[in-house]
């Protein structure tokens, strides 16, 4: 059995561990206010920017714009979006697994995967593969929108130079403070946008565009990557903090129950204590006589 010492030296280390894991959840549950109404924020904003895609892309030839041109795919490039930072349980984790599964479907039929790492964690789990064209590190702590600008510039670039065929990205959707989904979003070719499965149709006229509805999507394509980007990085931030403030909240009460089982053993290991001294007292006692 350990010593007294011992058993209170780990119950202190345990205590201080608690005050921690409690200061980052109410810092992570800070933080996430901030970062969940600036994503509820811009929700209408790509939901606006998504409908007037679908208007304009609905009839529209897809061969004369370079970004909506449809390949033989022989290489996917998949941009996959985490934290810079971790301590925020398996959330990282389920956004890898899910690079991982489709790296592996991919290349067995028979595809080149590359990868476009947008976040510390992802690069840093993923960098072994090998299958890394570019990383954007230490970006996800203090994005802005001309952060996407660069990622969907640069991924709009390889596209067009030929070097990848189909681009997918890749992140954790924010449902709920307890609930982030991994999900895969298509992201080029840009394709016509489409109404989601139980929606009635709207009814409207054919507009009349001034300067033309082919202008217009030229202008219209590489904003759309953009707010596709931002989207993407706005639902992690606000998911890593939401799953760290629950990891942090986890942590807590586990060092609490440690300390209580601790207790229970320090408890012990005093009354063991005790009842050898008595024994040692009492035995002296008898051989005094």
């Amino acid at each position: 059995m350990a010593t007294l010492k011992e058993v209170k030296t780990k119950i202190s280390g345990v205590k201080k561990t608690a005050q921690i894991t409690k200061a980052m959840n109410m810092v992570a549950a800070a933080k996430l206010r901030g970062a969940q109404e600036k994503m509820e924020d811009f929700r209408p904003y790509t939901s606006k920017f998504n409908d007037a895609m679908s208007n304009l892309s609905g009839g529209a030839n897809t061969n004369a714009f370079p970004l909506m041109e449809n390949r033989d795919v022989k290489t996917v490039e998949l941009v996959i979006v985490t934290s810079d930072r971790g301590l925020c349980g398996s959330f990282n984790a389920n956004i890898i697994k899910l690079a991982l599964r489709k790296i592996a479907e991919y290349e067995a039929a028979g595809k080149k995967v590359s990868l476009v790492c947008v976040g510390k964690k992802g690069y840093q789990l993923l960098r072994k593969t090998g299958k890394v064209r570019k990383s954007y590190n230490e970006t996800m702590a203090n994005f802005q929108m001309f952060n996407a600008r660069e990622i969907a510039t640069d991924v709009a670039d390889n596209f067009l130079k030929g070097t990848s065929d189909k681009v997918e990205i890749l992140y954790n959707e924010f449902i709920s403070v307890a609930r982030q989904v991994p999900t895969v979003g298509s992201f080029l070719p840009v394709q016509p946008v489409e109404a989601a499965e139980g929606t009635e149709k709207k009814i409207s006229g054919d507009y009349i565009y001034e300067p033309s509805s082919e202008e217009i999507m030229d202008v219209l394509q590489p904003l759309y990557l953009n707010v596709l980007i931002y989207h993407a990085m706005l639902e992690v931030g606000a998911g890593e903090h939401a799953a760290r403030m629950t990891a942090m909240d986890n942590a807590t009460n586990a060092c609490k129950d440690i300390v209580k089982n601790l207790t229970v053993v320090y408890n012990k290991a005093r009354q063991a204590a005790v009842t050898s001294e008595l024994m040692d007292i009492v035995g002296g006692a008898e051989a005094l006589k």
